[in-house]
C-alpha cells in the first residue's frame, strides 16, 4: 500500500491517512512527481498519474525494473538486492541504488539510459548535486566525479572519482548486545559482544537543512538496522578531495536498546529537521542469506514475530521553533524561482523539480536572471541545472556563467556547455574552455578535463596537454585526462615527453598514459612506448616504466610475478636493450617487470601463443546458463563487468583467484570468503556469502562463465568438481 500521511492540525503529528495505490506486490521504492506518482514494482516501473487526489490508469515505464527479482529466475530471484531508492538528483535524471539504469522525463516522453552501478539500499546528494549511497559493510560513498566520464577509455580500467570513501572507518558502537547478526558467532564481529562493524549499512543522507547547527551543515548521517543505531559523519573538503571522521568517538548520533529499532532511512524535511524512517522489525535478513545461528537467535527471542508497526522519528534540536511549511505543489513559479536560493536543500530540490515539471516558458527569463545575477551560488547552480531541466538552456547563459566567481558554479558551466560541442557553436564553446585551462582552482580544472575529453579536436587536445603539464598530485585531475584520450594516449605522451614538464603531476599522467598503450596489446604501439621511455629523461623513463609494470600481477607472495595479458613481438625489440644499458637496480628491476609482459621467438622461456580449447556444446550451454545466474546474483557487485567495485567487490577480470585453482574457486563459491585477500596485487578487506541456493550444475555454470568470459581462457568447471 502506498499512502499519503497528513497532519492536518498542524501539531507536528500525522493524523490523516488517504490510500493512494493498493495491493502492490512487494514495491521496492516510490517518487512523487507534481502529476503523479512513479513506484516500483519488480520488474515494474509503473506511472500512476493523479488529479485532484484520484489516481489514473498507470503506465509502464520499464518491465525490467530490478533485474534480480525477475520472476523468471523463479526460486533464485534474490529481492534483497534488487533496485531501490528512486532518486532525483540536480542533473535531472532519476537514479535507483543497486542499479545499472537511469530515467528522465522530457516533453512528456519518459527515457532511459545506462548508468554506472551505485551501491545497494538508499541514495542522496550533496548541495553540489554528487551523488551519496553505500553498501552493507561500507557506510559511506560519494561521486565526486559523475561516474559516466569515467568507463570512455575502454585501455583504462579502474579509473578513480566515483564510488569514493571519504571516512574510511566502518566502526560502529551500539549502545547494547547485539547477538542477533548474521555470522555473530565470528570472532571479528562483535567487540564485548556488540556489532563491531557496520554490516548493513543503508539509507544514508547529507544534511543540507536549516534548523541544526550550523556545525551539522554537509554531515553524513547513515543507519545501521543491524546494530540499532544511526550514524553522523563531518565532512570537509580542501583542494578538491573530500575526507571525513566519526562526530563521535565510540559513540553514536542515535542509538537505542530496543532490538527491534531498525532504522532504514534518513531524509532532510521541509521543515528542516532529519526524518528516520524505523521498519520497527525482528528479522532484516533475507533467506538467501540468513544463517542457521542467526535463525536460532532470532526465534529464542520472538524475533520472528511481527512485533509492531514501523515509525517515522522527526529529530529537531531542542526548543526549536516549529515552522509551518508552505506547499511547493501551490507555489506560482516566481515563488519557485525564490525558493532556489532557500538555504534548506530539501526546498532547492524540490523547487528545481517542480519548475522542470511544469516546464512554464514564462518562468525562464527569471531563472536566467537568477543564474546570472543571484549573489547566493547554490540559487544559481540550481537555476543552470533547472534551465537545463526545462531544456531552454541556451549558449549565451552558458558563456557568461563561464565567467563565474565560484569554481563550484562555473564547474557546472562548463558541463553544461557540452551539448554545445556538437552544435554550431562548437568552434567558440571550444575556444571558450580552452581559456579556462589556466584556472588553477581543483572543481574547475577537474571538469574542464573531463569536458574537453567529450570531443576528439586538436584545440581540445592542446588544452588537455597544458592541464597535464601543469598538473598536481591530484588522482582525480589524473583519470579525468586519461578517460577522455581513449586510443590517443600514445600521442599525447609523445606531447608530453617533448615538453619536459616539472609539474608534479606529470609523472603520474604519463604512467597512466603508458599502462593504457599497453593494455592494448598492439605490438607497434607498444614498441613506440617503449622508444619514447629510451629518450626521455629518467623521470620520464620511469613513469613510462612504472605504468607499464602496473599491468603485472603479483598473485601471492613468493609465488612470482604473473602478466595479465602476454604481447608477441616479432623479435626483441631495440628499446629494450637501450633502456637495460641506461638504467640503474631500481630500473632494472622494473625492466624485468616489463620484460614479463612480453615475448618473442629466440627469447629464454618463450611463451608462444596459447591454444584456447573451444568448448563442447555442453559446456557453451553450461556458459550460456552461467551468464544468466551470474547476472542475477552475483553482477550486483562484481559488476555486469567483472570489474568489481571499490567497497562491494573484487575485479573477477583477469584475477588469479578466477584463473587459477578451480577447486579454490569453487571452494569459495561453496562457502564464501573473508578478507583480507589480495586480488591482482591490491587488497580487499570484505566478505562474500556462498551460494547454497545454487545446486552443483548451476555453481559450475557460474565458474565456467567466469572463467571464460571477458577474454579468460581457463578450462570450464564441471559439476564433479563441486
Amino acid at each position: 500500500t502506498l499512502a499519503v500521511l497528513e497532519d492536518i492540525d498542524r501539531d507536528g503529528r500525522m493524523d490523516h491517512r488517504t490510500v493512494v495505490v493498493n495491493k502492490l506486490v512487494m514495491p521496492r521504492s516510490f517518487l512523487v512527481l507534481n502529476d503523479g506518482v512513479l513506484i516500483a514494482e519488480p520488474p515494474h516501473l509503473w506511472f500512476y498519474p493523479m488529479k485532484q487526489g484520484r489516481v489514473g490508469e498507470r503506465m509502464e515505464i520499464a518491465n525490467d525494473y530490478a533485474r534480480e527479482a525477475d520472476p523468471k529466475l523463479g526460486a533464485r530471484a534474490n529481492p534483497e538486492h534488487a533496485a531501490n531508492s528512486l532518486f532525483w538528483a540536480m542533473d535531472n535524471w532519476i537514479y535507483s541504488a543497486n542499479a545499472t539504469t537511469r530515467f528522465r522525463r522530457i516533453d512528456g516522453e519518459w527515457k532511459r539510459e545506462a548508468t554506472a552501478f551505485r551501491g545497494q539500499w538508499g541514495m542522496s546528494q550533496d548541495s553540489f548535486g554528487r551523488l551519496v549511497y553505500n553498501s552493507n559493510s561500507d557506510q559511506l560513498r560519494i561521486d565526486l566525479v559523475p561516474a559516466r566520464y569515467l568507463n570512455r577509455n575502454p585501455n583504462y580500467r579502474g579509473a578513480v572519482g566515483a564510488n569514493v570513501d571519504p571516512v574510511r572507518n566502518q566502526d560502529v558502537w551500539p549502545t547494547r548486545v547485539t547477538p542477533g547478526i548474521n555470522r555473530g558467532y565470528q570472532p571479528n564481529m562483535l567487540r564485548d559482544g556488540k556489532l563491531a562493524k557496520f554490516t548493513a549499512a543503508c539509507g544514508p543522507v547529507i544534511y543540507r537543512g536549516d534548523l541544526f547547527p550550523r556545525e551539522f551543515q554537509g554531515n553524513a548521517f547513515v543507519c545501521e538496522p543491524s546494530a540499532n543505531l544511526v550514524k553522523r559523519n563531518i565532512l570537509f573538503e580542501q583542494d578538491g578531495m573530500i575526507e571525513g571522521h566519526h562526530a563521535y568517538t565510540n559513540s553514536e548520533f542515535l542509538a537505542s536498546t530496543d532490538e527491534r529499532f531498525r532504522p532504514l532511512n534518513a531524509g532532510n524535511g521541509p521543515d528542516g529537521a532529519l526524518y528516520i524512517v524505523d521498519m520497527y522489525h525482528g528479522i532484516i535478513q533475507h533467506r538467501y542469506f540468513l544463517t542457521s545461528y542467526l535463525r536460532k537467535q532470532s526465534e529464542s527471542r520472538g524475533l520472528d514475530k511481527s512485533g509492531g508497526t514501523g515509525r517515522i522519528y522527526r529529530i529537531v534540536p531542542d526548543r526549536a521553533n516549529k515552522r509551518n511549511a508552505p506547499v511547493a505543489a501551490k507555489a506560482t513559479s516566481a515563488e519557485l524561482i525564490a525558493f532556489l536560493a532557500h538555504p534548506n536543500g530539501w526546498w532547492r530540490d524540490r523547487a528545481q523539480q517542480e519548475l522542470v515539471m511544469r516546464n512554464d516558458a514564462a518562468s525562464v527569463t527569471g531563472l536566467k536572471s537568477l543564474a546570472l545575477s543571484s549573489v547566493n551560488p547554490l540559487a544559481r547552480l540550481h537555476a543552470l541545472w533547472t534551465l537545463e531541466g526545462m531544456n531552454r538552456l541556451d549558449w549565451p547563459t552558458v558563456r557568461r556563467s563561464l565567467g563565474e566567481i565560484d569554481p563550484k558554479v562555473k564547474a557546472a558551466a562548463i558541463r553544461l556547455s557540452e551539448p554545445f560541442l556538437k552544435e554550431e557553436e562548437r568552434d567558440e564553446v571550444l575556444t571558450q574552455l580552452a581559456n579556462q585551462s589556466g584556472d588553477t582552482r581543483p572543481d574547475v580544472r577537474l571538469q574542464l578535463a573531463l569536458s574537453l575529453g567529450e570531443v576528439v579536436d586538436p584545440k581540445a587536445e592542446e588544452a588537455m596537454l597544458k592541464l597535464a603539464l601543469t598538473a598536481d598530485t591530484n588522482v582525480y585531475l589524473r583519470d579525468a585526462l586519461i578517460s577522455g584520450l581513449g586510443s590517443r594516449e600514445l600521442e599525447m605522451i609523445e606531447k608530453i615527453v617533448s615538453a619536459r614538464p616539472r609539474s608534479p603531476g606529470a609523472e603520474s599522467i604519463l604512467s597512466g598514459l603508458s599502462r593504457c598503450v599497453v593494455a592494448q596489446r598492439r605490438t607497434n604501439r607498444v614498441d613506440r612506448l617503449l622508444s619514447l621511455a629510451a629518450k626521455g629523461e629518467p623521470r620520464q623513463q620511469k613513469a613510462i616504466l612504472e605504468g607499464i609494470a602496473t599491468l603485472v600481477v603479483t598473485p601471492e607472495k613468493g609465488k612470482g610475478a604473473t602478466p595479465v595479458k602476454l604481447i608477441y613481438f616479432p623479435q626483441e625489440p631495440g628499446a629494450l636493450k637501450d633502456l637495460s644499458r641506461q638504467g640503474d637496480a631500481a630500473k632494472k628491476d622494473l625492466l624485468e617487470k616489463v620484460t614479463t609482459l612480453m615475448t618473442w621467438p629466440g627469447q629464454p622461456n618463450y611463451i608462444p601463443p596459447p591454444p584456447v580449447t573451444p568448448l563442447t556444446p555442453q559446456q557453451q550451454q553450461a556458459f550460456e546458463m552461467g551468464k544468466s545466474l551470474f547476472s542475477s546474483s552475483c553482477a550486483a557487485c562484481h559488476q555486469p563487468t567483472g570489474l568489481g567495485q571499490e567497497g562491494l567487490a573484487p575485479p573477477l577480470v583477469d584475477s588469479e583467484w578466477v584463473l587459477g585453482s578451480e577447486q579454490r574457486l569453487a571452494r569459495i563459491a561453496l562457502h564464501g570468503v573473508r578478507g583480507p585477500i589480495n586480488v591482482r596485487g591490491k587488497v580487499y578487506d570484505m566478505e562474500m556469502p556462498g551460494l547454497p541456493i545454487f545446486d552443483d550444475e548451476q555453481i559450475a555454470a557460474v565458474l565456467t562463465y567466469i572463467r571464460r568470459e571477458w577474454e579468460h581462457t581457463a578450462a570450464p568447471v564441471s559439476p564433479e568438481v563441486i
